[in-house]
């Protein structure tokens, strides 16, 4: 439920306080859905949140997140000493502006921007918003270059493939943009050349190309696409540009896959977001997105507040929001280097691919992706196996191990996946026993399929 709606129920009474917690005089109940009407202890309070926080899932079996779940001691004891830095008052806290900017400098090179004033961008909040962002800016230019000639601006498009994340339909639901989804087909899962061109017309803004589908973990192929959109703006077509949504893959090409052309060597690429709380391996939530150049980011969206103490250029959805996280980010840049970076994710991407071999020969698994490309793979299950791939999901968390299963996109809604992500922090031995608890789990949902009369399972199911 995206809202919480004001709703109760017998279970929303109270909060009962073990006796051990409490300090003298404190009341032995707290109120779920009022605030109490007296105080507690700081320990008091902190023990009632500590034991319902137990009932959370284990954060580093999830294998359904992208998002960091381990980082350095000393990591975290810079987030804590930055919790209170406001990151948007760059005038009181300068030298948190100055590590953004580093961190801005150093992913635009990662991606390669060239030249004096190449790679203008941010931090942001997560790559929800570095895509918002990204986006204006791809609608600002197309409606400047329309209004200068003479041409309507009342129906923008973003090309992409259905396959992207949510917060592409939300760019296009809040900005009042058509947007244009290049649907799954066969063994295609993702957006192509071939599928975005016959998309595109001069009302659209740009191609949103992924790399690394959150559905399977693979790489859409920008190259091609920026090859495409070159031969159509050459034939008399429009000048289409390109973003890439790399929240994940970001952090993982430059290291991994260093001949992959998929950047700002491509002319046709415009800007680039990125996740930093994923493979950038930062606690949630930090976000950034780069612009080739000033000239990829229109002026008109850049606003100047002058009332915290000086005047600042600021472009984002929100305004106040921690630094801590910020400073991680730099803190990783620093700590890691290029072949620190490098070490991590190749670690991830081995044990990915053994993970993914591993279950292939299980049996009842059908591998889609191998994590080849990002460290992330999806499975489906043999349809004659009885079981689905939410059973196993279901089977796998009485383990404590959290894989997401769910049915793919817009034409493919048949085939159901299971998806494993594997990050910084989940070893080769996390992996195989993995494995082993898989294998007894399939082993009892054989068991199960064998003693159940088909009827029975059948209402089981439904």
């Amino acid at each position: 439920m995206p809202l919480h709606h004001r709703a109760h129920d017998a279970a929303d009474a109270t909060i009962a306080i073990n006796p051990l917690y409490a300090q003298s005089g404190e009341t032995q109940t707290v109120p779920k859905l009022h605030l109490p009407h007296g105080e507690l202890s700081p320990d008091t309070a902190y023990q009632v949140v500590h034991d319902e926080l137990m009932l959370d899932g284990n954060a580093r079996l999830n294998l359904a997140t992208f998002v960091t779940t381990w980082m350095d001691p000393q990591a975290k004891r810079l987030m804590s000493e930055s919790l209170d830095k406001n990151a948007i008052d760059k005038d009181e806290y300068p030298q948190t502006a100055e590590l953004e900017r580093r961190c801005v400098h150093i992913l635009a090179g990662l991606w390669h921007a060239r030249g004096a004033h190449a790679g203008v961008g941010c931090s942001t909040t997560g790559s929800s918003e570095a895509a918002m962002l990204a986006g204006l800016a791809l609608k600002w230019r197309w409606r400047e270059r329309r209004r200068a000639a003479g041409l309507p601006v009342d129906t923008p498009n973003l090309v992409m493939g259905i396959n992207v994340q949510v917060c592409w339909e939300k760019f296009c639901r809040y900005w009042d943009v058509e947007p244009r989804y290049v649907p799954m087909e066969g063994e295609r899962r993702h957006l192509t050349a071939e599928t975005a061109i016959p998309l595109c017309d001069e009302n659209t803004i740009g191609v949103a190309a992924v790399l690394g589908s959150t559905q399977d973990g693979s790489y859409e192929p920008v190259a091609a696409i920026a090859a495409a959109l070159e031969q159509l703006a050459a034939s008399g077509g429009p000048d289409i540009p390109v973003h890439v949504d790399a929240a994940s893959g970001g952090f993982i090409a430059p290291f991994l896959q260093p001949d992959l052309v998929w950047d700002f060597r491509l002319d046709r690429v415009v800007s680039i977001n990125t996740s930093g709380h994923k493979y950038g391996l930062v606690y949630p939530g930090v976000g950034w997105v780069v612009w080739r150049d000033r000239e990829a980011l229109p002026e008109d969206l850049i606003f100047n507040v002058n009332y915290l103490g000086g005047s600042m250029p600021t472009f984002a959805l929100n305004f106040s929001r921690s630094g801590s996280n910020v400073v991680a980010q730099y803190y990783q840049l620093i700590r890691l280097g290029f072949e620190g970076y490098r070490r991590v994710q190749q670690a991830c991407q081995d044990n990915a691919m053994h993970l993914a071999a591993q279950i292939a020969k299980l049996g009842p698994f059908h591998l889609l992706t191998d994590g080849s490309e990002l460290p992330v793979f999806a499975f489906t299950v043999d349809p004659d196996a009885g079981y689905s791939v939410y059973d196993v999901s279901d089977a796998l968390r009485k383990r404590g191990w959290q894989v997401p299963a769910y049915s793919l996109c817009a034409n493919l809604e048949s085939i159901s996946v299971l998806r494993v992500v594997v990050r910084n922090g989940f070893s080769r031995d996390l992996s195989d026993l993995l494995v082993d608890d898989l294998k007894r789990e399939v082993s009892l949902l054989k068991h199960t399929v064998t003693a159940q009369p088909h009827a029975e399972r059948q209402r089981f199911h439904h």
